[in-house]
């Protein structure tokens, strides 16, 4: 007897894909999840390729996995696919010492965030 099978959670028209254990705080990585919310997809790459911030390139490898996903399992066109959401959660935090002067000592704090991206493809208006 085997397990039966999840259904998808998703609608038919979208592909998510999943990164846990980002390093970096959820506050810094949601302001570039930000930056692509409600975006098409083509305009989304562009933006967090040219982006300053370090955690960019961790996002845009998330953002091109949803739409691989969505290409290859899902069979959505490409040209039509847009950010519909973008969100982020906390994960674990690493916490260490730091000795400080006189004997004493500071905590310091290591987050790890998680990222989830959901790309849906544009319904055809006649």
């Amino acid at each position: 007897m085997s397990k039966s099978a999840t259904l998808r959670k998703e609608a038919d028209n979208e592909s998510k894909a999943v990164l846990n254990g980002l390093r970096g705080s959820p506050i810094k990585l949601n302001y570039v999840a930000a930056l692509i919310r409600g975006l098409r997809a083509n305009e989304a790459v562009k933006q967090l390729t040219f982006s300053n911030r370090r955690i960019s390139k961790d996002v845009l490898k998330c953002l091109k996995s949803a739409i691989a996903n969505a290409e290859n399992n899902h069979n959505l066109d490409v040209d039509s696919l847009y950010v519909t959401q973008a969100f982020v959660g906390k994960a674990m935090v690493l916490k260490r010492m730091s000795p400080r002067a006189r004997g004493r000592s500071a905590r310091i704090f290591k987050p790890y965030s998680n990222l989830t991206i959901i790309v849906s493809e544009e319904k055809e208006s006649a």
